[in-house]
């Protein structure tokens, strides 16, 4: 089944478009017209450009109010259709698309359509071409695919046949499951478009907001089920319209789209065994089981100031690598590994970032497989040199630059901490911090989508609604994502201005990911008592919290006490409490969380947002130190004096 993006959906001039599809792995474009007029090369050029860089030109799109129209507007319809397959020629395509009518004077009716494209049909087949009616969710008389397709069934022509559209259908609430009754050969094109469930006009929605498959909220694999159920096997095509897409690198947006046409084909495949699909074999989504390391890309004082901070958070220096600088730290399930290289990836990671979080471990039931599928979705594989004694662990490209890799039991890979490390690496249960409940990756606004789909496509992973975070200077976006059982949690944070905290982080540590990581304990205020012993000052909040906190919730007075010894932030939801409190901000804005889930509490403390990140920003640079400092000295200030109360 052939692959193929409207040129439309992403930005650039047409050989942009052209070079950025062809990259990503698609077989064919549909050319949107205005793209092709907007090119000064002529109509042949163009076609024989799309053909040498391996494309095909799948349909030519759109051609607009034909069907139902009075004389004379009828005979000017059919005249502007002869030019078009003039065109169509030329470029060396067979297929347009006639949207359904918009036109004031369009008169109803089935049979007074049904005529017209007939006519029609008789006249493209004369040039060796064919017709595609679909059906606009905003059409005048049609806007239904089921009305469509009485009308092509009516034409009764060979080269007239229904062009299908996720967007229209689904966005009307019309049921996929008709689809399988249409016969799949008089469906001559499928396009897929998701969006984001949002109560506004159709056409405005369609304009603005559609995204791939899997980025929205719309029932596409639903509707491609039934697609492939009615034995259709022509291309499968994006038409994407996204204000966001359209000023976005073309590139990514195309890799994005092949992403999505990819996954959405092996779920369809997956769940609609009978299909007949040419797909090339590829692992079903990895399933994750918990965070096994986080890796830390870091250097002199600021690494000094990082481990102290392990320290006063309960961490145990519980090995070191048998070739590298590096060290191990644990704590509960909690592995922490600070690395101190001057070469190599963590060395170009830190010289980029400062001190960064560079790579995540993440164990998985197959490792291999994880990342044979990450690869078949277009992710960039993962190596480096080896050391003498160190195991080769199956690795690819994440955020920014950044580094996953994959640990499982079954290929010995788990076996790592105890044949590179020497030294004890007993996990120790330190404060009772015993996991990690999820970790926060801060990214412009613009790539939030992009890294959604990475993530449910690549893993079991399901999406909560995207929420807004406010900041005293902005808005940031926030969307979580996470297994079923909670195992792997990790929110994407998205950032517009670079006066909010995350936008600040993002721009100070030239586009580091990982923000701050949530360590999870069974009884924060043990923890609280445990952390404050060991010398930890959390990040203090203000008395006017703790007041609100009495009006919101019916809390004791005892409790309420305790929250406020502590520093503690407190949320609930229908199903139980949430805990939280942070340490102070170091390494230009990175932090550490320490979370108590209870009684199947399933948010991230989203109301707490406002009030902890005015909190930290009274803890961030003091006012009246200059902004033009040295990277590296204003991260290592911040690291030595800020670093939870770390003298240097």
């Amino acid at each position: 089944m052939k692959t193929s993006i409207a040129t439309v959906s992403i930005s650039g001039s047409l050989p942009e478009k052209l070079e950025a599809i062809a990259a990503a792995g698609f077989d064919g474009i549909e050319i949107f017209e205005q793209d092709f007029i907007a090119h000064d090369g002529n109509p042949r050029d163009v076609g024989d450009l799309i053909r040498s860089i391996g494309l095909e030109i799948t349909l030519f799109q759109p051609f607009r109010d034909f069907e139902g129209l009075p004389d004379p507007l009828r005979a000017k319809a059919f005249d502007r259709a002869e030019r078009k397959f003039d065109l169509m020629q030329e470029l060396g395509t067979d297929l347009v698309l006639i949207c359904s009518s918009c036109h004031p004077q369009a008169l109803g009716g089935i049979d007074r359509a049904a005529a017209d494209f007939h006519e029609l049909g008789m006249r493209a087949a004369k040039r060796g071409l064919r017709v595609g009616y679909e059906a606009l969710a905003w059409g005048k008389h049609v806007n239904d695919h089921r009305d469509a397709w009485e009308i092509v069934r009516r034409a009764d022509h060979a080269n007239v046949g229904l062009v299908l559209d996720s967007f229209h259908t689904l966005a009307r609430g019309i049921d996929p499951e008709t689809i399988r009754r249409i016969p799949g050969d008089k469906i001559f094109f499928v396009q897929l478009a998701d969006a984001p469930a949002i109560d506004m006009d159709l056409l405005y929605w369609s304009r603005h907001f559609r995204n791939m498959p899997g980025e929205g909220d719309l029932a596409v694999t639903d509707f491609m089920r039934a697609v492939v159920a009615s034995g259709y096997c022509g291309p499968i095509s994006l038409e994407i319209f996204n204000d966001q897409f359209r000023g976005g690198s073309p590139v990514t947006v195309a890799k994005d789209g092949h992403r999505s046409l990819v996954a959405l084909l092996d779920d369809v495949r997956t769940e609609e065994p009978s299909a007949k699909l040419d797909l090339p074999a590829m692992p079903k989504r990895a399933t994750v089981s918990g965070v096994s390391f986080v890796e830390f890309a870091t250097r002199g004082a600021e690494a000094d100031a990082l481990e102290a901070t392990l320290g006063t958070l309960g961490f145990a220096h519980s090995g070191t690598h048998i070739a590298k600088m590096l060290s191990l730290w644990t704590q509960g399930d909690i592995r922490i590994v600070v690395n101190r290289e001057t070469s190599g990836y963590a060395s170009s990671a830190y010289n980029m970032h400062g001190t960064t979080v560079c790579d995540i471990g993440l164990s998985v039931a197959d490792a291999a497989a994880a990342v044979s599928r990450a690869t078949s979705l277009g992710s960039q594989p993962f190596s480096q040199p080896l050391g003498p004694g160190e195991i080769d662990i199956p690795a690819i490209r994440g955020l920014s630059g950044s580094v996953l890799h994959f640990i499982d039991e079954s290929s010995g890979l788990s076996h790592v901490w105890s044949s590179e490390f020497t030294g004890s690496t007993e996990i120790m249960t330190g404060a009772g911090m015993k996991r990690i409940d999820h970790l926060a990756q801060t990214m412009s606004y613009d790539e939030m989508l992009s890294w959604s789909l990475f993530y449910t496509t690549l893993f079991e992973m399901g999406k909560s609604p995207m929420v807004d975070v406010v900041d005293p200077d902005g808005l940031v976006r926030s969307q979580a994502l996470e297994t079923s059982d909670g195992a792997f949690r990790i929110t994407l944070n998205g950032a517009d201005t670079h006066r909010t905290m995350a936008g600040n982080f993002l721009a100070d540590s030239f586009g580091a990911s990982v923000q701050h990581i949530a360590l999870a304990t069974d009884d924060i205020f043990a923890t609280s008592d445990a952390l404050a012993t060991g010398g930890f000052k959390p990040m203090p909040m203000s008395e006017n919290y703790y007041a609100d906190l009495v009006a919101r919730f019916d809390l004791a007075p005892t409790l309420l006490q305790r929250l406020k010894d502590g520093n503690i932030l407190y949320d609930e939801d229908t199903n139980g409490a949430f805990f939280q409190f942070y340490s102070r901000p170091y390494a230009g804005g990175m932090f550490f969380e320490i979370v108590q889930r209870k009684d199947g509490y399933s948010g991230y403390g989203a109301p707490n947002s406002p009030f902890r990140i005015a909190a930290q920003k009274r803890l961030m640079r003091p006012k009246g130190m200059p902004k033009t400092l040295p990277k590296n000295l204003t991260k290592a200030w911040l690291c030595g004096v800020q670093c939870l109360g770390v003298p240097m």
